[in-house]
């Protein structure tokens, strides 16, 4: 759905809100970008180059982010940077960390083209591998296919979490696009002279569809021609078996208040959280954590204590999995569960968490539930 100032892309389980993102005009995003660069400053203190690639604000290539691809002749077994590369030298980048306060963007040479299966490493041949949240018998299966892809010399592949359970012809078909996009890409580069963008990700309806698309979902809904037309093109490119199921909404309600998504977006901005059963869960963000504190509605007395616990637990667990997403919450999280004295509804309680997070893109660890009650997590 758009309005004037920004985009928004929801996920949703018949009128269930899952995932949300939301790419606001104002500031678009650099991350994964790819730019053509000059070498402005050697700073061989921090082992770093500083490099314009076309915007106001520098950016910082570390040394060991810069190919060998790059380095003039050097005999020496430890090369220093000063001696590898040099002031004016052009250089292709790609954006690995926004621009933040006065820090300007981080740069890598080592790109990476991200698409629906698998990530192409088009100049890194030590690369390779499968998404750590791949595991078991399936990471086996999934690395199994990538060794039988052909993929061209001094270029490696990642799997993607998306991509387990794929065939080898669908994995084949994504790196065959991905390689026509980096010929794309070094004949755009060769094209000029001077920092410029030449690859853009893609904005963030196409990244959603690329990431989230799967064939159960049932449709795409979009609420302007523009992006429908940009939407239609995609799948016509990548998934063409597919391109029936973007739609083009024209209803005069708007679309997220169709399909009731309004208000559970709100929910993602409050600091309380309703559960269903009248709990809630508060959500406070501190410098070393972001803590969460579950809340029954109830006085909990007498013989259903345990009962009125648990209950609220499992819908905090369940909740708390999504507005880890909503709100893309990342570092050390903690949640104080209300105290339960059966170690098998703790058990339980870990066991709905764990199956909420299934949902989610971002790698996360998760602990058990301590004597004080309390759970732990890194995302």
């Amino acid at each position: 759905a758009t309005q004037s100032e920004e985009l928004r892309v929801a996920i949703v389980d018949g009128q269930k809100l899952i995932d949300l993102d939301i790419e606001r005009g104002s500031r678009a995003l650099k991350k994964s970008n790819i730019y053509k660069g000059i070498v402005t400053r050697i700073e061989p203190s921090l082992e770093a180059a500083f490099v314009n690639y076309g915007t106001e604000r520098h950016g910082f290539l570390p040394f060991k982010e810069i190919s060998p691809q790059y380095f003039k002749e050097s005999t020496q077994n430890r090369p220093r940077i000063q001696d590898v590369i040099e002031e004016g030298q052009e250089i292709i980048v790609q954006v690995t960390k926004e621009e933040r306060g006065n820090k300007g963007a981080a740069l890598s040479s080592y790109l990476s083209l991200a698409g629906r299966y698998i990530v192409l490493m088009p100049n890194n041949p030590d690369g390779g591998g499968v998404s750590r949240r791949v595991e078991g018998e399936e990471r086996n299966e999934f690395r199994d296919h990538i060794s039988n892809l052909d993929i061209p010399e001094g270029m490696s592949v990642i799997g993607r979490t998306a991509g387990v359970g794929s065939s080898l012809e669908e994995l084949q078909w994504d790196l065959n696009y991905l390689k026509q996009l980096w010929t794309a890409i070094e004949e755009a580069s060769q094209g000029q002279s001077g920092a410029f963008l030449i690859y853009q990700e893609g904005n963030l309806v196409i990244r959603a569809i690329r990431d989230y698309f799967h064939p159960d979902i049932g449709e795409i809904l979009i609420d302007t021609q523009e992006i429908y037309d940009q939407a239609t093109q995609f799948m016509n490119h990548v998934m063409p078996n597919y391109v029936d199921r973007v739609k083009l909404y024209e209803d005069e309600v708007s679309l997220f208040s169709r399909f009731q998504i309004e208000h559970q977006i709100e929910s993602a901005f409050s600091r309380e959280v309703r559960l269903p059963s009248g709990g809630a869960i508060v959500i406070d963000h501190t410098e070393a954590l972001v803590s969460i504190d579950v809340n029954s509605s109830r006085a909990t007395k007498g013989s259903d204590i345990e009962h009125t616990a648990f209950n609220t637990n499992i819908e905090a667990a369940e909740e708390v999995a999504k507005q880890l997403r909503l709100r893309d919450l990342g570092g050390l999280v903690v949640i104080d569960f209300i105290d339960m004295e059966s170690q098998k509804n703790q058990r339980e309680v870990e066991s709905r968490f764990r199956e909420a997070l299934h949902h989610d893109r971002a790698r996360v660890q998760t602990g058990k539930i301590s004597r004080f009650g309390l759970l732990e997590l890194s995302r």
